[in-house]
Formats: C-alpha cells, sequence, structure tokens
C-alpha cells in the first residue's frame, strides 16, 4: 500500500507549488488505494509561526484533500536526539564550529546544494565554547556501508552519491536536528513508502539513503515531481513572495476549480511547470 506524504514547515503560507505537490501525494496515494498523511515540520526555530498550521488545514480542504495528520517535529526532539547521540558515539558525526561566513570565505567548491564543506574542523581541537553543529562524515559512514542505491519514480534507480554534497550538518546549532536527520527519522516513524517532494530536494536524497543505512530504516521509494515556476524562471518561494494560497481563499476564489486546473497543468497566467 502507497503510503506518502505532505510536510510543510510553518515559516510562511502556502501557494500554489505547495498545492501542486499537496495534490500530487494526495492523488497518488487516493489512486493506490493508499493514505495521504500530513505532517507538519516545526523545529525551524524562531521561523516557525504557530499559527500557520491552521491556515494550512484550512487550505487543503479548499483544494478538495483528505488526510491523515501525523505528529508534528516539534513532538518528535527525543527520536532525533537519540539518534544523534548514536551516530556521534559510532564515529559518524564530528563537531563544527564554522560559520557560514566562514565557509564562504574560505572559496569552497560548489555542489547542487550549494557550497561544500570542506572539512575545516574534521579532527581539529575545537573552542569547547563556541556553538558547534554536529556534521556527518560522509567517507567514513560509506567506507561502512559500502554502494547503497535508492529509487525515484521517475528517474528510476540512482546509485547513492552523498559525497557530492560533502559533510553535511546532521545537528544544528539552533536546532536538534537538520531537515535530513528530521525528515529521515520522520518518514520511518509514519510508515512512508513513497516519499513525494519536489525535485529540488532530489541531490538530499542521497543524504537520506545513507541516513537509512547508518540508521536501520526501512528505504522507501521516492517521486520527485517537477516544479511550479513564476514569470521570470524561478521556482516558487515564500520568501520572494509568491501569492499565497490564503490569499486566493480571502478572495472566494473556488478551491476546487483550481485543484482541477493545477491537475490538469493548466496554471495561472505566469506560472509554468519546470521541464524535465
Amino acid at each position: 500500500m502507497i503510503v506518502t506524504r505532505f510536510a510543510p514547515s510553518p515559516n510562511g503560507p502556502l501557494h500554489l507549488g505547495h498545492a501542486y505537490s499537496a495534490i500530487l501525494a494526495h492523488d497518488l496515494a487516493r489512486d493506490a488505494g493508499g493514505r495521504f498523511l500530513l505532517r507538519i515540520e516545526d523545529i525551524d526555530g524562531p521561523r516557525s509561526r504557530p499559527e500557520l498550521t491552521d491556515a494550512f488545514r484550512r487550505d487543503l480542504e479548499w483544494l478538495g484533500l483528505e488526510w491523515e495528520e501525523m505528529p508534528s517535529q516539534s513532538t518528535r526532539l527525543e527520536s532525533y536526539e537519540e539518534a544523534a547521540r548514536g551516530l556521534l558515539r559510532r564515529g559518524y558525526l564530528y563537531p563544527c564550529t564554522c560559520t557560514r561566513a566562514e565557509i564562504e570565505a574560505l572559496e569552497p567548491r560548489l555542489g547542487s546544494q550549494g557550497a561544500i564543506y570542506p572539512g575545516t574542523c574534521k579532527g581539529a581541537r575545537l573552542d569547547p565554547a563556541k556553538p558547534a553543529a554536529l556534521r556527518l562524515d560522509v567517507d567514513r559512514a560509506m567506507a561502512d556501508t559500502g554502494e547503497l542505491v535508492w529509487e525515484d519514480a521517475l528517474a528510476g534507480k540512482q546509485v547513492a552519491d552523498p559525497r557530492e554534497a560533502g559533510d553535511v550538518v546532521i545537528v544544528r546549532k539552533d536546532a536538534p536536528a537538520s531537515y535530513h536527520l528530521a525528515a529521515t527519522l520522520d518518514d520511518a516513524a509514519d510508515g512512508v513508502t513513497l516519499v513525494t517532494r519536489g525535485a529540488d530536494l532530489f541531490p538530499a536524497t542521497h543524504i537520506h539513503r545513507l541516513l537509512q543505512a547508518l540508521l536501520g530504516l526501512p528505504v522507501p521509494r521516492w517521486h520527485h515531481h517537477a516544479l511550479l515556476l513564476d514569470e521570470s524562471g524561478r521556482k516558487l518561494a515564500k520568501r520572494r513572495g509568491s501569492p499565497s494560497l490564503a490569499d486566493r481563499r480571502s478572495t472566494g476564489e473556488d478551491g476546487l476549480l483550481l485543484a482541477e486546473q493545477l491537475r490538469l497543468h493548466r496554471f495561472p497566467s505566469g506560472i509554468s511547470l519546470a521541464s524535465a
């Protein structure tokens, strides 16, 4: 049975890109007689706005979607801490006190997800008074797991290549877990069998597959869908003020009709679907 999910973060209102992703996940589950889950990813510190979670539910109802709600991330901190302690104890994590500005000043190699951490703190003696994140020692982890594979519903079988992202942060300085650790643990806890999300997160899946191997978690399939783009060809984003679903609801727009138009790839003026 397909179990998939929509997992928004309440750090800004949902927009059409979120609607497209939620509808796709919902329909994949519905058409297969499976389950569609909603999980709120609310551990982004002060950026998380609890009042937005009710707006998210109203948005999904307005679109005509039905879901099962899972526990939010803020209720799962103990599981993240336990997993991180285990990875640290086994030597797969190391502390890092570098700031983003310090990393950028080193002019690091760039990957698909931005600057690749050059390993400055690996094996270094650090100031214990400075805040430290925990990074994944990818080389050591891959040496123990060997080659790993995963499958995307659209792109097919993939050989995991987590080295392309470098030693990513697993526990942030300001949060109990990074997206990589929290999402990987949550999907396993929720019994997700098909991770439905945007193609911009395709590179992150290589890291998630490695974490699954290290933590002994089940391996789902993935479905990385194309993104909606604005008139300038950039993906829709909260930080760029893409029009919200809440604003559309407030004007009396028909949410059921909008959902059907999105299913048919009939997008509002200025919105397009990224090519494969």
